[in-house]
């Protein structure tokens, strides 16, 4: 029996937090796999069979990077699709090489990151009667909100709350990313929240 192997503690149970030991875990397969990407243009593998159970449990996460508090980087699933490890190495791949609002990280970059892992909760949806209502149900700092409106689709993370405390200023931010007006509203808009568990490298 590995280390690790200490029981099926199944990370989908209310409130469950992930030990520190998988956590250094995860923060070290993102560094390797952007480390890998930056050698062979890919992805790290990531070998199941050599990671905790729990972490092979499908779970959706975000993989932000930082360099000197800039954002550098960030992609990630809103539905769990991959197992834990295996999405993480990938998002943190694709952050780091993949975000199109960036160019490709370089090396010399490589060794100023911070690497920020979010690792979400089932998404759930809301259910409001106007725009004040689904206002009024938001929790600053706690929620990541998905909102949709035909082809238009955005999220924020719980963290945009420290950038935009306030419900209504984050709310027009969510839309402009969705690709709506800011004072648009319809009955038919859809919304979904979420929370997220996160935790930085050392550094970060």
């Amino acid at each position: 029996m590995r280390s690790w192997d200490t029981g099926p503690i199944s990370l989908n149970s209310p409130g469950q937090r992930l030990p520190d030991e998988h956590r250094r875990l995860l923060l070290k397969l993102a560094s390797d796999s952007i480390a890998y990407g930056l050698r062979h243009d890919r992805a790290l593998p990531v070998d199941l069979a050599e990671v905790p159970r729990e972490l092979r449990e499908q779970r959706a996460t975000f993989v932000t990077l930082q360099i000197r508090d800039n954002l550098r980087g960030c992609i990630g699933m809103l539905e769990a699709r991959r197992p834990l490890a295996t999405d993480v190495a990938e998002n943190a791949f694709a952050a780091a090489f993949e975000d199109t609002r960036f160019l490709p990280l370089t090396p010399p970059e490589f060794g100023q990151l911070d690497i920020h892992i979010s690792v979400l909760s089932p998404l759930e949806p809301m259910t409001f009667e106007s725009e004040a209502d689904f206002l009024g149900q938001l929790r600053p700092g706690v929620d990541g909100i998905v909102i949709e409106e035909g082809f238009h689709r955005g999220t924020f993370l719980p963290s945009v709350w420290e950038q935009l405390p306030d419900r209504e200023e984050f709310l027009r931010h969510l839309k402009l990313k969705a690709g709506l007006p800011t004072a648009y509203w319809s009955p038919s808009i859809r919304a979904q929240r979420y929370t997220t568990e996160c935790f930085p490298s050392p550094s970060g």
